[in-house]
């Protein structure tokens, strides 16, 4: 794990990439913005945090780093004792965690509930969304440290790098550690909170194709996704969130609820 730090201090905001190997955007955003060393108000900590993953370019070494916090500092196995070490650098910080999937090229914040981190912040991003997991997505960051994740676009894509760039500049700005007026710039942006899964393929074999688009609402009745030949239709309105046949292992994405906006 690699930490780095600007201004003096004990930092209270922080800035996490590489969670995952495969998702360099952030880990890139960082250094581009270390490599220009700018004055900042506040002090802010900067964490590449699964250095050998991010190496070897996979998703983890041995175990998926963000289903495995709190962690355990005795564990031998590397990413739960880096879970345990991530949360314990994270203590009483604000925090802003980038990643990227292979589904989606719009920027979209998750949070574990809209409180007054994701009210103060989110409307600040350039995302297209607010994500609520509602404590679906299993035992990640969201859940045990006030964080603010960012999922900055298709991984491995220079646009990916040049949203977190950008995303790390607004979050920065937002919370008072650099004076950038080209990027505080405050907008309504919509919430979504998540309600259930969505029906996972059975196996790498299987067929799986969908009919629609995240965000974009299902209407009851609609057809959203055929597997193995199976039409299958919304029994009342949803709007699907992280819909692919590749991101998770378990299910196919989730089905959420609009609740509101912030900004």
């Amino acid at each position: 794990m690699r930490i780095e730090k600007l201004g003096m201090g004990d930092p209270e905001l922080a800035v996490v990439a590489a969670i995952h190997g495969d998702e360099p955007c952030g880990a890139h955003a960082i250094e581009a913005l270390l490599e220009e060393e700018p004055n900042v108000k506040r002090p802010v900590k900067f964490i590449i945090a699964n250095e050998r993953a991010l190496e070897r370019g996979v998703r983890y070494t041995e175990t998926d780093m963000n289903r495995e916090f709190p962690g355990n500092r005795d564990a031998e196995v590397d990413e739960r004792r880096l879970a345990y070490e991530l949360l314990m650098e994270l203590a009483g910080c604000t925090t802003l965690s980038l990643h990227s999937m292979r589904s989606e090229e719009r920027p979209f914040a998750i949070v574990n509930t809209v409180g007054p981190i994701a009210t103060a912040i989110c409307p600040y991003l350039s995302v297209e969304a607010v994500v609520e997991t509602a404590g679906l997505l299993g035992p990640s960051l969201v859940d045990y440290t006030p964080v603010v994740e960012v999922e900055c676009g298709i991984q491995g894509t220079e646009q990916a790098t040049i949203n977190a760039k950008r995303i790390i500049r607004e979050f920065l700005a937002a919370t008072g550690v650099l004076l950038d007026n080209d990027v505080l710039d405050r907008c309504s942006v919509p919430v979504y909170r998540l309600r259930e899964q969505l029906l996972k393929r059975e196996s790498e074999s299987t067929s799986c194709a969908f009919h629609v688009e995240n965000f974009e609402p299902v209407l009851d009745g609609k057809p959203y996704a055929t597997i193995d030949g199976r039409v299958l239709t919304a029994d009342k309105l949803f709007y699907p969130v992280l819909m692919s046949g590749s991101e998770y292992t378990k299910q196919s994405g989730y089905a959420a609820e609009l609740t509101g906006s912030l900004g």
